[in-house]
């Protein structure tokens, strides 16, 4: 799990140990994710929405796909071709191989290692995400996330936009200690300020915990929190539940987030991994639909026909017959 390492972690800004009196949120929630197949058969795991997490639990998150990790043969990595969305943001952040985004405002660009694509929809846009050729042709490991971020219904219908974030932007953090990697892709984590610009309140980081140390954090006190465990083993929370790779966790009342890795940790990788993310709730309906996420039914009918009668954009010639 390559994903932006520091060449050395003594020299990076640490974030402070939070107060022995602060209380540790509990755990509300341990899920595991199931796996299915997305676009044109990708295998994920989704822990959310769920049975489990519901999306008034994850407010103002509305999906997580976990892509890999996954070895492909030659003629195998697959991704979803030209598609539409509405309403909200799309956040893809690769730890391993390569995801190709493309869009019909002219936006995208290669994502690799440590590399981020924040794609707002908002009032609607085509894209496509898919491997590059050299993937499809040689195989290779393939590894990363997809966050769904809700827009409010002011922003429903705001213009798109795109960002890419290089993983040299990434902000590396250290914990207190030194036994924990951060990688704050947005929002504030203490006093830092990761460089995704969004339009909802929330952090989104990647770390990495060395196997038999802690991390905690403190975690703002309007945001939910949330975790989900990409590689290894450890604890969470003032419960010390135990946690594993594919499991989705809502944190529940409290000021700070704890997590602990096993001692033993199971190869490939010797830490602990999770994204750890979280945000302001919109606490508005929410009304799905597809690639189409509103308030109501009839601004999803809305949706379909816009997409219909190509007031999303178009696929640019160049795109659809081959660069």
């Amino acid at each position: 799990m390559p994903a932006r390492e520091p060449e050395n972690i003594m020299v990076l800004p640490r974030l402070r140990e939070p107060d022995a009196a602060l209380r540790d949120k509990n755990v509300v929630v341990v899920s595991h994710a199931p796996r299915q197949l997305e676009g044109a058969g990708f295998p994920v795991r989704r822990p959310f929405p769920s049975q489990a997490i519901s999306w008034t639990m994850s407010d103002p998150f509305l999906l997580l796909d976990h892509m890999g990790a996954v070895e492909y043969a030659p003629g195998e990595a697959k991704g979803a071709p030209w598609h539409p969305h509405r309403g909200f943001e799309t956040v893809t952040y690769m730890m391993d191989g390569a995801f190709r985004h493309r869009d019909s405002n002219g936006g995208g660009g290669l994502i690799t290692n440590g590399d981020t694509q924040w794609m707002t929809a908002g009032a609607g846009i085509l894209h496509d995400e898919m491997p590059p050729d050299e993937l499809v042709r040689t195989g290779g490991l393939f590894h990363g996330v997809q966050l769904w971020v809700n827009l409010p219904r002011r922003l429903k219908m705001t213009p798109p936009r795109y960002q890419s974030i290089s993983a040299d932007k990434v902000l590396l953090l250290a914990s207190s200690d030194g036994t924990a990697i951060i990688r704050l892709i947005a929002g504030l984590l203490g006093s830092f300020q990761g460089p995704g610009v969004t339009w909802t309140p929330i952090t989104v980081a990647h770390v990495s915990v060395t196997a038999n140390a802690q991390f905690r954090t403190p975690w703002p006190a309007s945001y939910n929190a949330m975790a989900y465990i990409l590689a290894g083993q450890g604890r969470v929370g003032a419960d010390d539940a135990p946690v594993a790779e594919g499991d989705g966790i809502v944190f529940g009342p409290g000021d700070t987030v704890r997590i602990r890795a096993n001692a033993q940790q199971d190869a490939p990788t010797p830490r602990l991994e999770l994204l750890l993310l979280g945000g302001e709730p919109i606490r508005e309906p929410i009304f799905s639909y597809g690639p189409f996420v509103m308030n109501t039914r009839s601004e999803i009918l809305q949706a379909i026909e816009d997409f219909q009668s190509g007031r999303m954009g178009h696929i640019p010639a160049s795109q659809l017959f081959g660069d």
